[in-house]
């Protein structure tokens, strides 16, 4: 799971200002963003640098915290 879309509000930042940075259809990002689809990660790396920030923040980690 990621966090785009959490991340894209945050940032006051449109799927549709993503998916032109990335070169990639709005239909995409927008999977991306809805976690129907996971990008690849050179993707999330890409949409990290694009977001400046992290790319462990855009990373749902599936263990449990303590």
């Amino acid at each position: 799971m990621n966090r785009i879309k959490e991340v894209l509000e945050q940032k006051g930042i449109k799927q549709t200002w993503l998916a032109e940075k990335l070169g990639k259809s709005y239909n995409m990002v927008n999977a991306y963003a809805q976690n129907r689809q996971q990008p690849r990660l050179e993707t999330l790396m890409e949409i990290a640098e694009i977001l400046d920030i992290d790319v462990k923040e855009l990373i749902i980690s599936n263990k449990e915290k303590n």
